[in-house]
């Protein structure tokens, strides 16, 4: 009965709009609560939004399917010049003909304002994660502080000899090697006087009149820098520093209670870094949500978020945990008292304009899914800014809602979600560019019109960035007709892909976005080997990059180490004088010649990229997981989300279109992999694989799914994936 009254309600608010019960019952009960604004009102101006913006977004996205067409027309007419080094410059002006490529602006500067620290001062690390996972919401938001000696001590950072360490007793050697670690990272960013090396320090603490002590084999000595010194609260037994804009706690333990203050030398308990100082929680790529349920639950853990009252219940060993969201941090200097958020600044992604929703239809229709998410999460970072100026759970402190916006193709498109904000702050009374807009430069038509797309949004963007997975999947989709594409670990070479990197950069650092905006770049992708993050990450900041994503906590605080051995802010700096790449780099195809490369290597890159396909298929559409580790052939856990599946179906349904394996060659290694992915899976006994269904493996939907995401890819819109997800899954799900 109570649908059929939601239903009826609905019809009474709208001639127009009919709405899902469970996301009107959402609205009604748990979004507006605690707002000034009735569900009647909510829905009629929503419905208004609609009929100013519906048009213009479906003329985007065939917008995207003309240029599409007339790109590949052109590629096939002169397919025989790509080589000869003639077809560039004829392309370029083709380009601007159709009106792809438009004219670059005059010189700018940004100039969004009300930007919070995160976001305008302080260079770190940023975490993703799916936002319908309240515990995982939760450990990000919260992963702003984390502990360096549980992060190195876990870890593959310190070596592995024999059993992995475990939760429940202190392996002494490896803590002794995990202590030295940390000493040479102190040595590093608070180094002392006198020559001495923090390993020589016997103990580190505050006194009553608020005096930094420390005390060595050498006798007292203090920092190099006093400025260094920020603050210290004794009741938690904490000292605190701040280095290269980020802050290093020291958690000291006197009566050598912990079992790390029994061995360690200072009898310091732990080191606490800032790390994760801001995250995106995902709408988009890593989240499965392919009904109003789904969609509701996205809704409502942002909304906890925001009003500070999400939490989850769950058991470790024999406890029962009660995760809630971290207070602000509170540390004394002289008569000061220093108050520094215990969260990260949190970004919310909605989905790409060519999402589209039933949970609510316009005139019959299911509507755009972005302008559902933009005008829900906006609604909901209200309650943030409707907190006390006192209150310790606020998100941003300059009163400002963060939205990052997905699979935006060019200028228009940056136009459209500018306008679309700046109508719902119109509704909600917000004053203009209250939300703030971070740009994923993540499609081809994006990059090479990056300095206009910024231009359109300079009064509030705050955020662009790099992604290999996306970048390339739109990279194959729109130059599919000029040939065979190479494998994926051979892309990361061409210079299209180095010149994409650096131009994100050069145009960033172009248009004055430090101290207004983040320059971010991609995922580390292999959340177990930390210590090949470690040795490697380190290059994003040495490309200029003031944030990029990692994969858990964990690697957020490891990650952090680099931005106190590297200070971005002095990279960019020298690079500000750097000559961007010519765009003729980023325009220009490079087929690959396969004609000499074994059948075997082929075959290996095939069973590589349909295994990793599988694997994440079969949990996407049999179990709603949208990001997981998935291992790979090679049984190495990787993070998998829908942009590792744009890639890896765009690069198989390539090859097929240009005769370097055939349709019937997929076919069979799809068949083989299912094995090799259900046997990866076997110790999981809720697993529902593709074999264990009691009916043949062609007929199962995940099985299905992976085929049409393989052989429709050359004409699926811009080589997405989500449509088929969606589809498929909502067909298991019944």
């Amino acid at each position: 009965m109570l649908p059929l009254i939601y239903r009826l309600l609905c019809k009474y608010l709208s001639n127009e709009l009919d709405i899902h019960h469970v996301l009107t019952d959402f609205v009604k009960n748990e979004l507006l609560v605690g707002l000034d604004i009735s569900p009647e009102q909510f829905w009629n101006d929503f419905e208004h939004l609609l009929s100013v913006t519906v048009n213009t977004n479906q003329e985007l996205i065939n917008k995207r399917l003309k240029f599409k067409k007339q790109i590949d027309t052109y590629t096939l007419k002169h397919k025989s010049e790509i080589s000869s080094g003639d077809f560039t410059d004829k392309f370029i002006d083709y380009l601007k003909e159709i009106g792809y490529l438009v004219d670059e602006p005059k010189d700018f500067k940004v100039t969004t304002n009300k930007v919070d620290s995160e976001v305008s001062e302080i260079c770190a690390p940023q975490l993703v994660v799916p936002v319908n996972n309240a515990r995982y919401a939760l450990n990000a938001v919260n992963a702003r502080w984390g502990s360096l000696f549980n992060s190195l001590y876990f870890t593959d950072v310190i070596p592995f000899h024999g059993k992995k360490p475990s939760l429940s007793e202190l392996d002494e050697k490896r803590a002794i090697n995990t202590i030295t670690w940390m000493d040479k990272f102190l040595d590093t960013t608070i180094p002392l006087t006198r020559g001495v090396q923090h390993s020589d320090v016997t103990g580190y603490s505050v006194d009553k009149d608020g005096k930094l002590n420390i005390t060595s084999t050498f006798g007292d000595v203090s920092i190099v820098d006093i400025n260094a010194f920020v603050g210290y609260n004794n009741s938690n037994h904490s000292i605190l520093f701040k280095h290269n804009d980020l802050h290093v706690e020291l958690i000291t333990d006197t009566t050598k209670s912990s079992p790390v203050g029994k061995v360690h030398h200072a009898m310091l308990k732990d080191i606490v870094l800032e790390s994760a100082v801001s995250i995106i929680l995902d709408c988009e790529d890593s989240v499965s949500a392919v009904d109003t349920q789904d969609k509701t639950l996205v809704y409502r853990n942002w909304l906890g978020i925001n009003k500070g009252n999400l939490e989850c219940k769950f058991k470790k060993g024999d406890l029962e945990i009660t995760r809630t969201l971290n207070e602000d941090k509170i540390w004394y200097k002289d008569d000061d008292t220093i108050q520094i958020s215990g969260r990260a600044l949190t970004f919310v992604r909605n989905v790409g304009i060519h999402m589209y929703t039933d949970s609510v239809k316009y005139n019959g229709r299911p509507i755009p899914e972005g302008i559902l998410d933009a005008y829900i999460t906006i609604v909901a970072g209200i309650h943030d800014l409707n907190k006390d100026k006192s209150s310790k759970l606020r998100n941003s402190k300059q009163q400002s809602i963060y939205i990052v916006k997905p699979k935006m193709h060019g200028p228009e498109e940056v136009e459209f979600v500018c306008n679309l904000l700046s109508k719902i702050e119109d509704i909600f009374n917000l004053s203009r560019n209250t939300v703030k807009l971070g740009i994923m430069d993540e499609e081809r038509r994006t990059t090479i019109n990056l300095k206009e797309c910024i231009r359109i949004a300079k009064e509030r963007v705050v955020f662009i960035n790099t992604g290999f997975l996306d970048r390339v999947g739109d990279e194959i989709s729109t130059i599919m007709e000029s040939g065979p594409v190479l494998p994926k670990g051979d892309i990361k070479r061409q210079k299209w892909l180095q010149s994409y990197e650096n131009w994100n950069v050069d145009v960033g650092l172009e248009t004055g976005l430090p101290g207004h905006a983040l320059i971010g770049k991609g995922m580390w992708a292999a959340p177990d080997s930390m210590s090949d993050m470690i040795h490697e990450k380190t290059n994003h900041l040495k490309q200029g990059a003031s944030c990029a994503w990692v994969p858990s906590p964990t690697a957020a605080t490891l990650h952090a180490t680099h931005y106190h051995c590297i200070y971005v802010k002095d990279v960019q700096k020298a690079l500000v004088s750097r000559k961007r790449d010519d765009i003729r780099v980023l325009v220009t195809p490079e087929p690959w010649d396969f004609s000499s490369v074994s059948k075997e290597l082929i075959y290996t890159e095939l069973e590589d990229n349909i295994q990793g396909l599988l694997g994440y298929v079969v949990r996407w559409i049999n179990h709603g997981i949208g990001c997981s580790k998935v291992p790979n052939i090679n049984n190495i856990g990787l993070m998998e989300d829908r942009a590792t599946l744009r890639i890896s179906s765009q690069l198989i349904a390539n090859w097929i279109h240009h005769g370097v394996v055939t349709k019937n060659d997929v076919e069979v290694c799809l068949l083989k992999m299912t094995k090799v992915v259900d046997l990866q899976n076997c110790s999981d006994n809720s697993y529902i694989g593709y074999n264990n269904q009691n009916k043949p493996v062609q007929t199962t939907i995940a099985f299905k799914a992976a085929q049409e995401l393989i052989f429709n890819g050359v004409t699926e819109l811009n080589g997405y994936t989500e449509q088929v997800l969606h589809n498929r899954r909502v067909e298991f799900k019944k």
